[in-house]
């Protein structure tokens, strides 16, 4: 393998339209985090970039079903992902959006260069339109039956009931979700990006340079290469992402799967001015660690992006991992069904190594793979508690007791202690070797075994025991447990930073440098241990049971949706029931939150006729400032009441989803304040 000087490791943008779930960690972020902190430990040039990807029509379904701009979505995940991926310490060097403007002008600059070189081929086509809303609707604006099974809610891309990929064009009675007008089809102009040109390039350097990329990779990549590549669209009709930078490209954005990747390069420049030498250096080395289902993106596509530039290195490996399902089911984010990682950090505070250390146990490397609560709990108490806590914590507790916490001399070393000392280093290399060909579980499992040596080393030894005859003894024995802890600190570091940083404290030891493992003088006779205490504690059924029954939860008001969407229509009314509500336009001009409250605001309107106070109990979905300037309809003639001892004058008007999700009655276009809802 050639010896490169520096690393760039890329991590995928993960979607800024939801949080982060125990899915994205096991494909995505953890074997990153593990794989940079094994070469910043080697002491190699490394940096890691990640960032949000903040364009696509999924942002702005969501923020159009919010009453909301796509920046308030955005921002809202941004920051929440960000912090979750702080707090779990995924070690990355910059954590940037594509809504930065160093963004916009990188991925501008790089289609102008494609642009400019002649590289793009323009056609037009025919796609959907929306005549009421005056717009041309992307794959998922755009609802109807599957013609494969008959799922009459369909996306215009994929059928989500039996995941067949489709075309707007082959739907059944398409509807547009803006206006549930059915759409028209109308000629429109975009630039393509020829693959099919590119497909001896791609061959040559995917299935004869890269023999040695993951099976699962190698084969999608064959699959789509034997199957015929074919010219794909780089731009889109969208008011909302990176404008194409040409003339007559007036309400054309970069499509989202050009504009991402290159959200690699805009963080780069971002973080350092020597970005060049990270993209445009041979002797840098690019990983990217992606899921499955961005293969072909990060494989073919972009790659042919970067070939056709000129001027960039391209990846070198891209070590994709498969999915992982929660209890038996496939991770559903629509339904709810998953892990949250920002829950998980707050249902089970100073616990990031246990999931760390359970997602890649189970590690969907090959295949896909299962995560359920009770395996958690399992490998918590039978592995990390019973067997690396508790080595170490009678290796200390030990010397504490016997030499007063300074680590006891060696003297003569028996057969068995030699074979012990000698099997640090061979495990270093296994371990080692295992990373460096992405085997993450393999790796975690060789590391693993340092620790399960020393249990059987204190357990054949009996130094408890032989305290009592042979103090000398004892004092070898204790020696080589704690080179051993102190060889675990460094082992263990990529896979479990918390734990060891904790343990690194409590044996004052500050070295962090793979290359001392194996070293049987780590802590000199003499050093003074730190404060012991216990590195994990064992998870209760309780706190399992607790888990089980909030998916259990889900899985309840999932079924009872399926059976029933929305709820039935309410008894008749009449007419002059109806005309005794009085219902206006208003302006929201001042919002804040009830104190001592979780769900109520505040909030100040303009109604035309008079400013008011209304109390809503919209908290849980709005923050004062996004909705501050919103136009809304609110009933006026509502008695007055006091709320948490304001009085509220009136009720604002909302949809509720079945989910319980609420979304403003926003008119098309402004009117004026106090105009009347009829």
């Amino acid at each position: 393998m050639k010896k490169f000087k520096r690393h760039l490791i890329t991590s995928a943008l993960p979607y800024a339209n939801g949080p982060i779930h125990i899915g994205h960690l096991a494909g995505v972020y953890i074997p990153s985090d593990i794989y940079t902190r094994y070469l910043r430990l080697k002491g190699e040039d490394v940096i890691h970039v990640c960032g949000s990807d903040e364009h696509g029509v999924p942002i702005t379904l969501k923020a159009r079903q919010e009453g909301v701009s796509p920046q308030v979505i955005v921002d809202r995940y941004h920051e929440l992902n960000k912090k979750a991926f702080e707090d779990f310490g995924i070690s990355f060097d910059i954590y940037s959006r594509t809504t930065a403007k160093i963004h916009y002008e990188t991925a501008s600059e790089f289609f102008r260069t494609l642009y400019d070189k002649g590289v793009f081929i323009e056609k037009t086509t025919e796609q959907f339109y929306d005549e009421e809303a005056k717009q041309f609707l992307a794959d998922r604006y755009i609802t109807g039956t599957c013609p494969h099974c008959g799922y009459e809610k369909a996306y215009g891309d994929q059928c989500e009931q039996c995941g067949s990929s489709l075309s707007p064009t082959e739907l059944i009675n398409p509807r547009s979700t803006i206006s549930g007008s059915k759409p028209v089809l109308r000629k429109t102009r975009h630039w393509y990006l020829p693959l099919d040109r590119y497909e001896p390039f791609l061959r040559k350097w995917i299935l004869q340079d890269h023999k040695e990329w993951k099976t699962n990779v190698y084969g999608q990549c064959k699959s789509w290469l034997d199957q015929g590549l074919q010219p794909r669209a780089v731009s889109r009709d969208l008011d909302w992402g990176v404008p194409v930078p040409v003339e007559g490209a007036e309400g054309k954005v970069l499509y989202v799967w050009f504009d991402a990747p290159i959200g690699y390069i805009s963080a780069t420049r971002e973080l350092t001015p020597d970005w060049k030498k990270y993209w445009k250096d041979p002797d840098t080395r690019m990983i990217h660690f992606i899921g499955k289902d961005n293969i072909v993106f990060h494989c073919i596509i972009f790659p042919t992006m970067l070939q056709t530039e000129g001027s960039y290195i391209l990846p070198d490996n891209v070590p994709a991992n498969e999915f992982l399902n929660l209890e038996g089911d496939k991770i559903s984010t629509s339904r709810n069904w998953a892990v949250w990682l920002h829950e998980y950090l707050e249902e089970f505070p100073g616990r990031q190594d246990v999931l760390r250390y359970v997602l890649t146990a189970n590690m969907p490397e090959t295949k896909d793979n299962d995560f359920t609560w009770k395996d958690f709990q399992a490998r918590n108490n039978n592995e990390l508690v019973a067997i690396l806590g508790n080595f170490v914590n009678r290796a200390l507790v030990l010397t504490n007791k016997y030499f007063d916490g300074a680590v006891p001399p060696r003297g003569d070393l028996s057969d068995y202690d030699r074979e012990v000392l000698e099997q640090i280093p061979l495990m270093r290399k296994r371990t080692g070797h295992s990373l460096d060909h992405f085997r993450f579980r393999e790796a975690l499992k060789e590391a693993m075994a340092l620790a399960r040596l020393g249990n059987k080393y204190l357990a054949d030894t009996e130094p408890w025991s032989l305290i009592k005859t042979d103090r000398d003894q004892v004092a070898t024995i204790l020696n080589i447990c704690l080179q051993i802890t102190a060889n675990l600190t460094l082992l263990l570091e990529p896979f479990l930073p918390f734990s060891m940083e904790k343990l690194r404290e409590m044996i004052r030891f500050g070295e962090t440098d793979w290359n001392l493992i194996g070293g049987s003088d780590l802590l000199p006779a003499g050093h003074t241990l730190g404060t012991t205490s216990h590195l994990f504690s064992k998870i209760d059924d309780k706190e399992i049971e607790a888990q089980v029954a909030k998916l259990q939860a889900t899985k309840a008001a999932n079924e009872e949706g399926e059976k029933s969407d929305l709820p039935p229509q309410k008894e008749e009314i009449s007419y002059d029931d109806f005309m005794k509500m009085d219902i206006r336009m208003a302006t929201i001009v001042d919002a804040v939150k009830v104190p001592k409250t979780k769900k109520l605001l505040q909030l100040t309107l303009d109604t035309g006729i008079d400013r008011r106070t209304v109390v809503s109990g919209i908290a849980e979905y709005f923050s004062p400032e996004e909705i501050v300037g919103k136009q809304i309809a609110v009933l006026v003639n509502l008695a007055p009441r006091k709320i948490k001892g304001i009085e509220s004058q009136g009720m604002i008007l909302m949809a509720e989803d079945p989910d319980g999700r609420l979304h403003f009655i926003i008119p098309e276009e402004a009117t004026e304040n106090g105009a009347q809802v009829r």
